[in-house]
């Protein structure tokens, strides 16, 4: 759920950077709606249509920010992360 990530990227060092499919799939709504500031770069292809790879999370918007203010009693997901250089993180 979109929302669930976007709670779990308010406890993450931001930027971020996030690979998984279904993240990607996350970040794209949560971009779409405004809920979030991020790149989502597709890979080098010939294909038409190729699928993203690879996001990095900028920053959580004022829209965001009072989303998350929004949900009460929701349970706090589990925190994984693996630090690179220059302050980039991905998230697993």
């Amino acid at each position: 759920m979109p929302l669930l990530f976007l709670l779990r990227l308010q406890h993450e060092q931001l930027p971020v950077r996030v690979a998984s499919p279904e993240e990607l799939r996350h970040v794209s709504v949560l971009l779409a709606t405004g809920l979030i500031e991020a790149e989502i770069l597709a890979p080098k292809s010939t294909a038409r249509y190729a699928a993203s790879r690879v996001a990095t999370v900028v920053r959580i918007t004022e829209a965001g920010r009072a989303e998350i203010a929004k949900m009460v009693d929701v349970p706090e997901p589990a925190k994984t992360a693996v630090q690179f250089a220059r302050g980039l993180r991905l998230m697993m």
